[in-house]
């Protein structure tokens, strides 16, 4: 019987469209709940910065209630997309969320003529790596530097 809960779930459709400022609040939860915040990034201001510019947005994925339980920042440089807070609800896994939010976040990019996508694994989430690899995505030799342009950084 569980199985068919599980199968009558995986089924429900997933309404995929851009966040909205009222999404706000949702949208953090989720990215809280997902384990996704840390102390130098404010969700906050990440929120309206992805939404202001033109370059970038943030999708969510809303259930058969109009909840939100799925969530990706999308965006580009000119060059390459991409992805950050891709996020679905912890009570909802293993419901295709992360795959339909990536899948859209990779469409959105497209729309946008982007044929690369990218997208950086803290150390200390290795756990989404094959999840990850299971979607095309492949770890590259690469060195990531960073320089904060902020004092409070």
């Amino acid at each position: 019987m569980e199985h068919q809960e599980h199968e009558r779930r995986a089924r429900r459709p997933l309404v995929i469209r851009n966040a909205t400022a009222e999404d706000e609040p949702y949208v953090i939860a989720l990215w809280r709940a997902a384990n996704l915040v840390t102390s130098y990034n404010d969700p906050s201001k990440d929120f309206h910065f992805a939404r202001a510019k033109e370059g970038s947005d943030i999708l969510v994925g809303l259930d058969a209630q109009g909840s939100i339980v799925g969530s990706v920042m999308v965006g580009h440089d000119g060059h390459r997309g991409w992805i950050y807070y891709l996020a679905s609800d912890p009570s909802h896994r293993n419901q295709g969320i992360g795959r339909s939010m990536v899948a859209a976040a990779e469409q959105w990019l497209k729309d946008r003529g982007v044929v690369k996508l990218m997208l950086l694994v803290r150390e200390t989430n290795t756990q989404v790596i094959d999840f990850y690899e299971h979607l095309g995505f492949e770890a590259i030799p690469r060195v990531i530097m960073q320089k904060w342009l902020q004092d409070d950084a």
